[in-house]
């Protein structure tokens, strides 16, 4: 028996994805968008968390798009079950839910990241791509809300740096990219900022890809987290 691995097998390939929601009229919809993109295919859909355990189980696929307000058991906390079922797979849980507590307990519980139903198709695909990778995705405005639940629970943003270097590199910054830096803490999008600092939101995207490689970091969550602990929100 071979085992599956994530990033879609050989180059090229396909992700493979599992489709996870209780509402039929979204998860139809969801898998249509999904199926029309030549990079993903869904190999199966559940309505709950053990169907999704089932065919995590049979199918091992790339990634599982997971719904949180499932019948029975949330999509929290089906997470350790579906991550025993399929161990190479990313859990990305796609939600209507901002409550803090559920995007701690996601992350916490296996979660590759945690995306809100409200994100718009590119997006959605981009950050599917991004997990399968390996990296972290949250929703911009759920930045904010991630820095603050695990400061409140006395715990370590996940994936934050390590203690800085005796030469913080936030010094390598230049006084705009501080000051887009402060706004990624405080959850805005590159539109956001854009428009709060009167320039292209082709620029401040500019702007963020120099700020991620002069503080050798991989994710708008880990620059957030990074401003947060030095005071830059």
């Amino acid at each position: 028996m071979t085992t599956h691995s994530p990033a879609g097998a050989a180059a090229g390939a396909p992700i493979r994805l599992l489709v996870v929601d209780d509402h039929t009229l979204f998860r139809r919809g969801l898998i249509a968008l999904l199926a029309a993109d030549a990079r993903f295919t869904v190999v199966a859909e559940a309505g709950d968390a053990g169907e999704a355990q089932r065919h995590a189980q049979a199918l091992q696929p790339d990634l599982i798009l997971l719904d949180n307000h499932l019948p029975g058991v949330n999509g929290v906390d089906a997470l350790k079950g579906l991550k025993e079922a399929a161990p190479h797979a990313r859990v990305l849980m796609l939600t209507v839910s901002e409550d803090e507590r559920d995007l701690a307990a996601a992350l916490r519980n296996g979660a590759q990241g945690y995306l809100l139903k409200t994100i718009d198709s590119e997006a959605l695909a981009a950050s599917i791509v991004r997990s399968v990778r390996g990296e972290s995705v949250v929703s911009p405005e759920m930045t904010a809300k991630l820095v603050a639940a695990f400061q409140s629970l006395g715990a370590p943003a996940p994936s934050a740096p390590a203690a800085p270097a005796p030469a913080d590199p936030i010094v390598t910054l230049s006084p705009r990219e501080r000051e887009i830096l402060s706004h990624i803490a405080r959850g805005a999008s590159n539109k956001e900022i854009g428009r709060a600092l009167d320039i292209a939101e082709t620029t401040v995207k500019i702007h963020v890809q120099h700020i991620l490689r002069k503080l050798n970091l991989s994710s708008r969550v880990q620059a957030a987290v990074y401003a947060t602990e030095r005071g830059l929100s």
